[in-house]
């Protein structure tokens, strides 16, 4: 892949003091003919194999689900991140985000395809001993065994390390005795293998590798569910479970470390796996506006559908931009990291947790564009979206979960910020400097000087000025709410949205950027209106998050110099975006289907 041998020159979080070269981010157009011929053999399974069989998979039909996997698992779909020597594929990880990209328009099954292949595997592969490893993964890369991964319990969510499910190591020393309960597991109705998260002692949070037919596991019925319904969801109960030592999962007492570096992954894998379902929903919406008549003409004929449609389109290739530009950074963290004498694994966790922050802000972007997106789906179909015979149904009702899997939107909104500001607290990221600068700036006369030039002059003084906001507006929160700021929950989703908006903005300035320097302007053309409609359309909504944290916190002479400060980094001249929006739908309605 190119660009896959450069050592990583930032670090995560650091897009918010550092200016990248667009020469250094990956852009899809960039994925080589094997990668591409890999997310095909994807995309066809999920045509071919899946897609027909839709209706029978919400049904429950006993077996489908489990035989699509192993079907899956046989083409060597579930093998692509796995080392050769496990009987693996062992690509890259953007490669790994392009394949889940590619499944992600199968409704169901890219959610037991996910949990299978990330949630459910990886916990062994990167934190498995030896022979842990020997056992189960060639096994889990085939499909041979399927897998399923327990950590929610009936009353630990979000608070996942308040889990109650024990394990006491009986008087042999031989076997752990696990009892309790989990719940919203998926693919539990056909799983051989289980990660399962227990507390020994009472209060040593640590993995277990459960095998299905260990005695005392047993299973609920399936859960009935507004979406994703094709999908396994049950309950598992441990009652008496004897779990031999050999299968403890990692160090007694740092299950957490499992949990919450496997969800970095997991975090960025949905939100790949919602573009792929964002852009199945973008062509359904065009083929369907292009078909259907209304006073005598094509719908697709009319501004408020067009609009529609470009906004499908602007949001889906911005996240897209977003989402490579961060899968790049963390390969090249992994290769950085193994070059410093890493193992693989440990490369690739350590790469992950340093991108913590733009994974937890892809995985919100990513399902907000889906429900965005499916949304407008069923208003473009109009009386039919909302008819069950029509696919804006599913779509719409399946779409929904994302926003809570992997931690909800609200919980990553807040350890985004937590996670910058613990960077800079432990050194690891200079805000201080910054921030400070920004301070001063307030304070100064405004600088007239001359103007930057070139094509993006405007919007790269836009994302320049975005983050002087977000680091004036943070600052500030940091300095009158010190340790209690993550009390302040409102302020913190304030400086969040900020923040998502503003790297997907700069993520898709860059790949515009790169690509008119591989083609040309001309032949970009509706990319460059993208980028412009995606910049002026985030600084709306920084200028609008920025203005509430600051009433929130500030009073008198202090609120009136912050809000002038925040007037001033969001300023921007007028743009017509209705032109935009018309030329990038026009483009869509011609192709009769998503084309960018």
């Amino acid at each position: 892949m190119e660009n896959a041998t450069k050592t990583a020159s930032i670090k995560g979080g650091e897009f918010l003091i550092k200016e990248t070269n667009p020469q250094d981010v990956f852009i899809p157009a960039e994925f080589n003919e094997e990668q591409q011929m890999m997310a095909q053999t994807c995309r066809d399974f999920v045509r071919e194999e899946v897609y027909p069989l839709l209706d029978r998979l919400d049904n429950h039909e006993e077996g489908l689900m489990e035989n699509l996997m192993k079907k899956a698992g046989e083409l060597g779909l579930f093998a692509v991140s796995v080392p050769e020597q496990y009987g693996g594929l062992n690509m890259d990880f953007n490669t790994a985000l392009l394949v889940t990209e590619a499944v992600g328009g199968g409704h169901s099954f890219p959610v037991a395809f996910a949990a299978h292949t990330g949630i459910g595997t990886l916990p062994i592969l990167y934190f498995g001993t030896e022979e842990q490893k020997a056992e189960y993964i060639p096994k889990l890369a085939s499909g041979e065994l399927m897998s399923a991964y327990c950590l929610t319990e009936p009353g630990s969510g979000s608070d996942a390390l308040a889990a109650k499910t024990k394990a006491v190591l009986n008087e042999a020393g031989t076997h752990y005795v696990l009892n309790g309960q989990k719940m919203w597991i998926t693919n539990a109705g056909f799983a051989d293998v289980f990660v399962v998260f227990a507390q020994v002692d009472g209060d040593k949070f640590t993995g277990f590798i459960v095998e299905r037919n260990f005695p005392g596991v047993s299973l609920g019925n399936e859960e009935h569910k507004m979406g994703i319904k094709g999908s396994s969801t049950r309950q598992v109960f441990f009652e008496d479970c004897q779990v031999p030592v050999e299968n403890v999962l990692g160090e007694i007492g740092k299950g957490h470390l499992i949990a919450f570096n496997i969800l970095n992954i997991g975090r960025i894998k949905l939100g790949a796996a919602t573009l792929g379902a964002s852009k199945k929903v973008a062509d359904l919406s065009v083929k369907y506006a292009n078909e259907r008549q209304q006073f005598k003409l094509p719908i697709s004929k009319f501004g408020a559908i067009r609009y529609k449609l470009a906004e499908q389109a602007i949001r889906i290739y911005a996240v897209e931009s977003a989402l490579y530009r961060a899968g790049m950074d963390i390969y090249r963290m992994e290769q950085e990291l193994m070059a410093q004498g890493k193992g693989e694994n440990e490369a690739l966790l350590g790469a992950a947790r340093e991108f913590a922050v733009e994974c937890a802000m892809l995985k919100v972007e990513g399902s907000e564009v889906l429900d965005y997106v499916t949304d407008e789906g069923v208003q473009i179909y109009g009386g039919y979206g909302f008819s069950a015979d029509y696919p804006m149904d599913r779509a719409y009702r399946d779409s929904r979960i994302n926003r809570i899997f992997e931690g909800t939107n609200e919980i990553n909104r807040m350890l985004t910020v937590d996670m910058i500001l613990k960077k800079a607290l432990k050194g690891e990221l200079d805000l201080m400097g910054p921030a400070q600068a920004v301070q001063q700036e307030l304070m100064a006369i405004p600088d007239f000087g001359a103007e930057e030039e070139g094509l993006f002059a405007a919007e790269h003084k836009a994302i320049k000025n975005l983050k002087k906001a977000i680091l004036m507006v943070a600052g500030t929160a940091v300095q009158k709410f010190m340790n209690s700021l993550a009390k302040e929950q409102e302020i913190l989703m304030n400086i969040a949205d900020m923040a998502i908006k503003t790297y997907v903005a700069e993520s898709t300035l860059l790949r515009v950027e790169k690509m008119v320097n591989l083609k040309g302007e001309e032949a970009v053309a509706n990319q460059i209106d993208m980028v412009r409609v995606v910049v002026n359309d985030a600084v709306d909504i920084a200028a609008k998050a920025g203005k509430e944290a600051i009433a929130a916190m500030a009073e008198g002479d202090e609120q009136r110099l912050l809000f002038m400060g925040l007037k001033r980094f969001t300023k921007k001249d007028l743009y017509n975006t209705k032109e935009a929006r018309r030329r990038i739908a026009a483009a869509m309605i011609e192709a009769n289907e998503y084309v960018y």
